[in-house]
């Protein structure tokens, strides 16, 4: 699993750190998210997809390959 954020997108709604912490943070500055790891643990892929899966503007992008 190798996670992006398309920053561009980003609208700051901080849903993907509310469900997962330990791969995501948010900047001070203007709230966009920011990775804390590109690649997380298997034991993270869930909590990863849920966030894909709600952020309202579609910036987290996951590729399974």
């Amino acid at each position: 699993m190798k996670i992006t954020i398309d920053e561009d997108k980003c609208v700051g709604a901080g849903q993907c750190v509310l469900v997962a912490p330990e791969v995501f943070d948010q900047r001070d500055e203007d709230g966009v998210a920011v990775l804390l790891t590109e690649e997380p643990p298997a034991a993270a892929h869930g909590e990863v997809d849920e966030a894909a899966r709600i952020c309202p503007a579609a910036a987290v992008l996951v590729d399974r390959r």
